[in-house]
């Protein structure tokens, strides 16, 4: 049976979504310093939810989901979901 399955990289895949897709994700405020460089410290153990372009790149960090999701509907970037 032939293989009929394009391999593309992860850096492949995210560049062809950047500026256009993006995603939610739950963070720990633990976690602001290293996803997000420059941001202020947070107290520890906070849940937090950050907006990413699809390769990766901070958008935007908020207390709400919602805020979230409506950062990317303002930006025109469709949500995917991750796994």
């Amino acid at each position: 049976m032939e293989d009929n399955r394009i391999h593309v990289s992860k850096d492949a895949l995210a560049d062809l979504g950047a500026g256009k897709i993006a995603y939610v994700r739950k963070i720990t405020s633990d976690e602001v310093t290293e996803r997000f460089p420059g941001a202020p410290k947070i107290q520890s153990g906070i849940d937090l939810w950050a907006l990413f372009d699809a390769d990766g790149t901070p958008i935007l960090l908020s207390d709400d989901p919602s805020a979230a999701y409506g950062k990317a509907v303002e930006d025109e970037l469709r949500t995917v979901s991750i796994h």
